[in-house]
């Protein structure tokens, strides 16, 4: 693979010096689309409904639920992280993406069998009380655990690759295409909900009502058919060519370490005047000043025994920068998005407000990253007290009809009243997480692309354990004693009302946070805004 890499490269110019053709939006969106098809594909494995295939077959196959399917949809949401590592580290996006898409369609296969399996007869049941009592055997129960991990493994590698080598068929040095590769972002997210919708109509309906093995064979198939895809435009591609030189882990590694070891060393007259004097052309940033004492030598020189680079100083920077933005956007990932909405949403946003905002700010996007990202936060508070006076209505809605102890009951309420949430959480959701996936792309260092669209899907992880903390410390604090706890099973007698208020509150002081770490931000140099 690596001598197809190379030969690719030294017969395809663009992908070595990124020349641009007669059409370069057309030959750009045309190699993307091509490029990303496994991701836009049928998948089984994202964490919404990661969870209702794991409960549901578990109990197919094993008679009842199990906390495993929890444990293993926590743990998926870290796996892009390692991914990502592995491919800007070792191999590259390109062999990340082949390698993780065959373990993919591996773990699909052996999922596919698992359910296929034969499976005990009623005559073969143990009887208890004149129930029976049935349960696959052990090692089709293995099997099927073990299938769903790797299929997460797969994901944890062509997830953030596959995006990222999708948007690096783009040039951002070319006006066009720095605008072409803005707009890539909001229609990737638009495929990959159109095909989360279809997973939870078309597939949930087949893997329920008809077969689970139809139902896990025909993402199967697909992901076969992209993957042929992805490869018949390999001779298109533009290709990061890996140079001879450290990984940028090492040398961003480096750098802390230095800046560690120099805590206390003071420059030299001399050192500062060869800084000053090199600063002018490499743009070096004001922020994090305590790093630029990786830039000298122990002695407190600027010599030869300097360890590391300006670029160096500057990549750890911006990584640095990006961790406060990280972690002020996790409230926002304690609620699911609505699919339909957003496929709804997409093509409004890509062909009317970006053209109309553009016109406005004179930048390829429209808005900057950052003031997208704040606006999708702003609406999903919003959504949250929307969501909270909607809950209130139905608990009096319940109240006034007597109707609080009859759960099963239809109350005498619009379905309609839930739309106006429902909007939001969409509109917000376009802002925010297509500003994230675009802002963490662009504002990483070029080799750490990866890494960037991991640090994306990172957040949605770390969100789903802060969620689940927050949602099991509710119910321990408010069930006990007897008490109707805030997520009793009957919704009339339970305070979802509160538990939105509580998102609410949250989002606001999130928001706050981000709006304080965002004004300070400093965009990367040659970012595309």
């Amino acid at each position: 693979m690596d001598t197809l890499i190379e030969t690719l490269v030294d017969e395809n110019p663009k992908s070595q010096r990124l020349e641009l053709p007669e059409d370069p939006n057309l030959r750009c969106w045309n190699t993307s689309s091509t490029a990303t098809p496994i991701t836009r594909a049928v998948q089984p494995g994202d964490p919404p409904q990661a969870v209702e295939i794991c409960v549901l077959h578990h109990r197919a196959v094993h008679g009842h639920c199990c906390r495993e399917c929890e444990y293993m949809v926590r743990d998926r949401g870290l796996l892009p992280l390692v991914g990502a590592f592995v491919a800007d580290s070792y191999l590259g996006r390109y062999r990340t993406i082949i390698i993780a898409s065959f373990l993919y369609i591996l773990g699909l296969g052996l999922l596919t069998l698992s359910a296929v399996l034969p499976s005990p007869s009623p005559s073969d049941c143990p009887k208890s009380n004149q129930i029976t009592s049935c349960s696959r055997p052990q090692l089709q129960i293995i099997l099927f655990f073990f299938s769903l991990y790797l299929v997460a493994v797969g994901q944890g590698g062509h997830k953030p690759c596959n995006q990222a080598f999708g948007a690096d068929q783009f040039d951002g040095r070319n006006p066009e295409e720095c605008k072409a590769k803005s707009s890539f972002f909001n229609w990737w997210y638009f495929g990959l909900c159109s095909g989360t919708l279809i997973n939870y109509s078309v597939l949930s309906y087949i893997q329920e009502n008809l077969n689970w093995g139809l139902g896990f064979g025909i993402p199967c198939v697909v992901m076969i058919a992209a993957l042929l895809l992805f490869l018949l435009g390999t001779r298109t591609y533009r290709y990061s060519v890996k140079k001879d030189e450290k990984s940028p882990f090492v040398r961003i590694g480096k750098v802390f370490l230095a800046a560690a070891k120099n805590w206390q060393t003071m420059p030299s007259f001399v050192a500062t005047e060869e800084l000053a004097r090199e600063a002018p052309h490499y743009q070096v940033s004001q922020q994090f000043k305590c790093l630029n004492k990786a830039l000298l030598a122990p002695d407190g020189s600027k010599g030869n025994g300097r360890q590391c680079t300006i670029d160096d100083v500057e990549e750890a920077k911006a990584v640095l920068r990006l961790f406060p933005i990280w972690a002020t956007c996790l409230v926002f990932f304690t609620s699911s998005f609505i699919s339909l909405s957003i496929v709804l949403i997409v093509p409004i946003y890509d062909r009317i407000l970006v053209p109309i905002a553009r016109t406005l700010t004179r930048k390829p996007s429209g808005i900057t990253m950052l003031q997208r990202i704040g606006t999708g936060m702003f609406l999903s508070a919003i959504s949250m007290v929307v969501a909270a006076l909607v809950e209130m209505k139905r608990l009096k809605t319940a109240q006034e009809h007597g109707l609080l102890d009859m759960p099963n009951m239809t109350l005498p309420m619009s379905v309609w009243w839930l739309l106006p949430q429902y909007i939001l959480f969409g509109v917000s959701d376009v802002f925010t997480i297509v500003g994230l996936q675009e802002f963490f792309y662009d504002q990483v260092p070029t080799e750490l692309r990866s890494v960037g669209i991991a640090l994306y899907l990172s957040i949605l992880g770390v969100g789903n354990f802060l969620s689940s903390f927050l949602i099991s410390a509710i119910e321990k604090a408010t069930g006990g004693d007897g008490q109707h706890s805030w997520f009793n099973d009957n919704l009339n007698r339970a305070h979802l009302d509160y538990y939105y208020w509580v998102l609410a509150g949250l989002s606001a002081v999130g928001l706050s946070l981000y709006l304080y770490f965002a004004k300070s931000y400093i965009y990367n140099r040659g970012s595309t805004l």
